[in-house]
């Protein structure tokens, strides 16, 4: 099985009109909802993708129910607070997208004990754990590791998404992989060349890195026992055009279900598997909504998408 973990998640509500205007009265011509955050984007994808896929994180109030209502298809287990869950708000006009993300409730340190009961149940050995999004207000280091090691002392393979302080904590905990975009890995470790902000998690603990890179696609990088890191990189071979939101989460649902097929080590998995990531993600720009994927496209992509020793930054 394969349990998404969303710290955070959102009631994602989306307004469309002809053109926005700061200032004035806007007449809003549809409204739409959708189960929102990194990790439900996830869960979503794999559920497409025909997996076995378990969605959980901090769940409350009425936002949090209509989510739970809007993500019926999945199989949800999460932890309810008091607190409502967040909403995200996107405004979209004939010529931009803005967003207004709230920052969510603030979560207790029982709630966080809960999480890893929960997971520590839910999941064994050849299980997969993916952790994706922004953290609760308030979150220390010391909440998102305990979640990594609670996994992985039952055995499962944990793939973490995040940002900032939290990225080097999920590093620190021993995460399988990590999966940040280039403005994130930057962001953390304050180094602009990839490689070396990528070694930077592997030397805090991490067992690999897979950096996406937008249309430059992805490169992979694996610890190996003291020598040497182990390189790849993939590129889809043409442009797509649209929605780029869950282009991250779709590839953590294809590094999700490789490492969950496969007992193989970490190395063979992403010299294998990242051609996968990158096609997936461009099956998820294909549509106007994150947490869908185009399948058609995912498999014209695939097949011409191969990973290749080595990095080329730029």
């Amino acid at each position: 099985m394969i349990l998404t973990i969303t710290p955070n998640p959102a009631l994602d509500v989306t307004y469309h009109l002809p053109r926005g205007q700061w200032g004035e009265v806007n007449r809003v011509e549809t409204v739409s909802e959708t189960a929102g955050g990194k990790g439900v984007n996830v869960a979503r994808v794999l559920h497409r993708l025909g997996e076995a896929v378990a969605c959980t994180g901090f769940l409350g109030g009425d936002t949090g129910d209509r989510l739970r209502a809007l993500l019926s298809d999945v199989d949800q287990r999460w932890v309810p607070i008091p607190s409502p869950t967040r909403r995200t708000t996107a405004v979209v006009d004939a010529d931009t997208t803005t967003l207004f993300n709230e920052p969510g409730p603030a979560v207790s340190e029982s709630a966080w004990e809960r999480l890893c009961a929960l997971t520590a149940d839910a999941v064994g050995d050849g299980d997969v754990v993916t952790v994706s999004g922004s953290m609760p207000p308030g979150t220390g280091d010391e909440a998102l590791a305990s979640v990594v090691g609670a996994a992985r002392r039952r055995g499962a393979r944990v793939v973490v998404d995040t940002s900032g302080p939290h990225l080097l904590a999920a590093a620190r905990a021993g995460a399988t992989l990590l999966k940040p975009n280039h403005h994130e890995l930057r962001a953390a470790t304050g180094c602009d060349d990839l490689a070396a902000g990528a070694q930077r998690l592997l030397d805090e603990g991490a067992a690999g890195v897979v950096v996406s890179r937008a249309e430059a696609g992805m490169i992979a990088l694996v610890a190996d026992s003291g020598r040497p890191q182990r390189t790849w990189q993939a590129r889809p071979v043409e442009l797509v055009h649209g929605n780029p939101t869950g282009a991250g989460d779709a590839a953590v649902a294809a590094l999700a279900r490789a490492l969950h097929r496969n007992s193989r080590p970490l190395p063979d998995i992403l010299a294998e598997q990242l051609a996968d990531a990158v096609a997936l993600s461009a099956a998820a720009v294909a549509r106007p909504v994150a947490g869908e994927v185009d399948l058609d496209m995912y498999a014209r992509t695939r097949a011409s998408v191969v990973a290749s020793p080595g990095l080329d930054q730029h």
